[in-house]
């Protein structure tokens, strides 16, 4: 008898099944190819709407260039054509070979109508996708490439970058990084060229609060401390500050910066999810400014903790603003995930005031040899507060 370890199961289609699957996905590619090209040649609407009818799949991507039927509506700018191939199900958010976005298409020939018929299907499409995850005992997936790939190494798992090892240096342009190495490749967790967009926030969040002479915040996720500093130095410094911190590595780090030793700084060691409940922050504790920045936490858990806030506020006048990088490697779904963080917000009774900060075109300077996160020229702040 074969030793069951060694054992090996091939199964096999029939010549002729797969022949025919093969055949199938020419036929595909053939359709797919057609459409795409009569879409550029400009042949009318009913002449797309029968090849469509006669299977042309929507979802296909030519070998050239990789662009979809719906990169190509937007190339000859028809919005009759977008709206059309929207409604029968085209994928709003496929990336050809340049990694442009029909949406980013449209953003190129400044064509605001068709911008929006493609960024609204994203927000449609994506609001649905979060809504079926909810009804379900399965784990939500950010669909294709909007917030990170699916990814179990330390950037797109969270429980593996809690074991991964942090470095904290300083780049030869005086800059501080906090990054992990994951197969070789530097990504960056957080560094220092988000200073500027860390105190304006902190000006948002701060400035002018009603109670501004006693302020109580809840930060989770310290990273490089930024934001920390920042709250620390503000013209009042907070009666209590309250910062949730999961990595060891970072922990470590501020005992060795003394956060430990600071007055009215209370260190929650773990996830904010180990502390967090719906009667809010364990320990029965309110405040006037929450903050959130964590690294490989999808959105998923982001919409999660926007169910607590109303919780966790002292009052009406209570702010909570969060790094706002939710696809920020692509205008259009960088856009499409403002409107949504926005509508989940609104649903539990906050309203949010955007502001935009320049940033500045990426720079080598700025990323060195680090995966960006963020490459954008214009960061969205957001300050929310009770409706």
């Amino acid at each position: 008898m074969m030793d069951s370890a060694t054992t090996v199961i091939d199964v096999k289609l029939p010549v002729d099944s797969a022949q025919e699957v093969d055949d199938g996905l020419d036929t595909l590619a053939l359709l797919g190819e057609h459409l795409i090209n009569s879409i550029l040649e400009q042949e009318p609407l009913p002449v797309l709407t029968s090849i469509i009818e006669n299977g042309a799949p929507l979802w296909y991507q030519n070998q050239a260039e990789g662009i979809s039927c719906l990169h190509a509506a937007a190339y000859i700018q028809d919005v009759d054509l977008v709206k059309l191939l929207v409604e029968k199900g085209a994928v709003w958010n496929s990336v050809d070979y340049l990694k442009h976005t029909a949406g980013d298409i449209a953003l190129s020939f400044n064509n605001v109508d068709i911008y929006a018929l493609i960024r609204d299907a994203g927000i449609r499409s994506e609001l649905l996708l979060s809504r079926l995850s909810s009804q379900t005992s399965l784990q939500a997936t950010d669909s294709t490439t909007i917030l990170r790939q699916a990814d179990n190494t330390g950037a797109g798992s969270l429980d593996t970058f809690l074991s991964s090892r942090l470095r904290f240096t300083v780049d030869g342009h005086g800059q501080s990084i906090c990054s992990i190495d994951v197969e070789g490749e530097e990504i960056g967790v957080m560094m220092g060229w988000e200073a500027g967009i860390m105190q304006e926030t902190v000006r948002r969040l701060c400035q002018g609060h009603k109670n501004d002479k006693e302020l109580k915040i809840l930060n989770i996720g310290f990273g490089l401390g930024i934001i920390d500093t920042l709250f620390q130095s503000t013209r009042t410094r907070p009666t209590k500050h309250v910062i949730i911190e999961a990595h060891p590595d970072v922990l470590q780090h501020m005992k060795q910066l003394g956060w430990y030793d600071k007055e009215g700084v209370e260190i929650l060691e773990g996830k904010w999810q180990d502390f967090i409940r719906e009667e809010g922050l364990l320990g029965g504790n309110s405040f006037d400014v929450v903050y959130t920045d964590t690294f490989s936490e999808d959105y998923e858990e982001l919409h999660r903790f926007f169910k607590y806030l109303p919780m966790l506020f002292s009052g009406s006048g209570s702010r909570f603003s969060f790094f706002n990088g939710l696809g920020a490697t692509n205008a259009m779904f960088y856009d499409v995930y403002t409107h949504i963080s926005e509508l989940h917000l609104s649903q539990v009774g906050l309203d949010v005031e955007w502001s935009d900060v320049d940033v500045g075109e990426s720079r080598d300077s700025r990323w060195g040899s680090s995966r960006q996160y963020f490459s954008l020229p214009t960061y969205r702040l957001p300050i929310a507060k009770l409706r």
